[in-house]
């Protein structure tokens, strides 16, 4: 299985997006600092993830998740727990 996932930075508020094949191991990664990108905005809590058993499919799906189109998706799914926090 491979995975498109959205992570919300505890100490910014800001989003990430990226895809793995080990979505628990990717999120330690993320908290633990060894992600070059992400590691001033730790500690990150997971906040929706998508699976597919194809990679070219959550690659797509990443990049369309980065797009406007794809921020209002995403702010469209994650309305009620982006306003209780």
């Amino acid at each position: 299985m491979f995975y498109v996932y959205v992570l919300k930075s505890d100490l910014d508020g800001n989003l990430y997006t990226g895809h793995t094949a080990n979505l628990r191991k990717r999120l330690l990664e993320h908290n633990c600092g060894k992600v070059d990108s992400t590691r001033e905005r730790t500690p990150f809590e997971l906040v929706y993830y998508e699976a597919s058993r194809n990679l070219a499919d959550v690659i797509r799906r990443e990049k369309y998740l980065k797009t406007t189109y794809g921020h209002r998706y995403l702010s469209s799914r994650l309305r009620h727990d982006m306003s209780q926090r």
